[in-house]
């Protein structure tokens, strides 16, 4: 760290969020997604205080950006497969013996904490929107359901499940995009609840599996201005079976009985502060200048000086101020001839938008060396880029007799280093 004379500024970049994921397999009774999303202040819009999601699309979002885009999901290929224990039957009665979905489409909420282990936590909520994948028959269609009409691939997947087309049963919703072979069929239906979408198979399917399964997901991420920079993660863990969370009725057997979305936000916040050239020389004077004292011998007010300084901020930040001369609370300047001392109060005004941790605009807040560390510490209500602050230094009234005396040269100096710091 640098010192400057009078008034220094100690420039800190803030981190910004992101969050980081991929897809893996952990083992054989877990798998486990990665899901990435991020934050950093953009200059062209300052009140857009979100996150994006980086984790790259897969399956149906994929293949279908705009849909995708419009419903504000995302689709990620789920590494689990689905495998019938026994043969679906002929108009059965319990919509757990067929081909039956359950999704929890509830919002779930997980705590994401720092990965360098500062005590720091936030919330994330995840909820399934969609579930998607493809079902294949042991044989063609055709050959199921034999003889009748229509006689073209889809009409056979449409006869042997009984109005299955492109729409899925109820609750469940369709989106399109979908497409048929002779033994199987792709499917990719929204969940707005958490209800069963189920449906009657009108011929014996002697077996059934679910494979390039994929869920679609949407995500309430926190306002990132109330976080540090850094990197935060988290996992939400979701059991897979019949009567768990993912639900496929009684006889469709997962893979993996369980299924984690692990979570890392990455914040990557601004915090810069740029002094004019010659502002780290602040040179205190009287309202008018010396010519009153020195031509009448009229005593100022007060010596002061406003500096401006200009600062972009999107997270929390404390100032401090260290001093070469340093008073109980304040910094001092000193006449290296007569000794003599005097306290300089230092106040700061922020730029809208930079309040207190209560809300409240900081105009003229005091900044002091020692103590009330929670009154120096300020937040962005949203991106404030390179906006005007201003320091004010100054001597108050009661020292003027003490340092000025008629026919008596003094200078009084001293380096108070100011410091913009975005740890907190």
């Amino acid at each position: 760290m640098k010192s400057v004379k009078v008034c220094k500024t100690l420039l800190q970049g803030c981190v910004g969020w992101v969050l980081l994921c991929a897809l893996t397999v952990e083992s054989a009774i877990s798998a486990t997604m990665d899901i990435s999303a991020s934050f950093r202040p953009d200059p062209s819009k300052p009140h857009e205080n979100k996150f994006t999601n980086d984790t790259p699309m897969s399956g149906h979002c994929a293949l279908q950006p705009e849909f995708c885009k419009e419903q504000g999901l995302f689709s990620l290929l789920v590494p689990i497969e689905f495998q019938s224990i026994t043969p679906i039957l002929a108009g059965h009665a319990d919509r757990r013996k067929g081909a039956m979905f359950k999704v929890p489409a509830d919002w779930r909420r997980l705590t994401i904490s720092r990965v360098d282990g500062r005590a720091e936590t936030s919330e994330v909520e995840v909820r399934i929107v969609s579930i998607g994948g493809r079902y294949i028959l042991p044989d063609t269609a055709q050959n199921l359901v034999g003889e009748g009409e229509p006689t073209n691939v889809q009409g056979w997947h449409t006869r042997l499940w009984g109005d299955w087309t492109w729409a899925p049963p109820a609750p469940c919703q369709p989106t399109g995009g979908m497409y048929t072979q002779p033994n199987s069929r792709t499917f990719f239906w929204m969940t707005p609840t958490a209800s069963e979408c189920a449906m009657t198979a009108n011929y014996r399917i002697p077996s059934l599996t679910y494979d390039q399964m994929q869920i679609g997901y949407e995500l309430r991420t926190p306002d990132p201005l109330h976080m540090s920079s850094g990197i935060f993660t988290g996992n939400l863990t979701y059991h897979v079976g019949p009567g768990m969370d993912f639900d496929m009725g009684d006889i469709m057997h997962p893979s993996d009985s369980t299924l984690t979305l692990s979570f890392t936000l990455n914040v990557e916040h601004t915090l810069k502060v740029d002094i004019p050239p010659g502002g780290n020389k602040v040179v205190l004077e009287p309202a008018g200048g010396w010519q009153n004292w020195l031509q009448h011998g009229r005593k100022p007010v007060r010596l002061y000086r406003d500096q401006v300084f200009n600062i972009s901020a999107s997270s929390r930040f404390k100032m401090q101020i260290d001093c070469e001369i340093p008073g109980l609370y304040d910094c001092m300047i000193r006449d290296p001839v007569s000794q003599r001392a005097v306290l300089v109060e230092l106040n700061v005004t922020l730029p809208d938008g930079l309040t207190d941790l209560a809300g409240v605009p900081v105009k003229r807040r005091r900044l002091i060396r020692v103590g009330q560390e929670e009154q120096q510490k300020y937040q962005a209500l949203n991106y404030v880029n390179n906006r005007p602050g201003i320091l004010h230094f100054e001597v108050a009234s009661e020292y003027m007799d003490y340092m000025l005396q008629p026919g008596v040269a003094a200078r009084y100096t001293g380096n108070i280093v100011v410091i913009w710091d975005s740890e907190i």
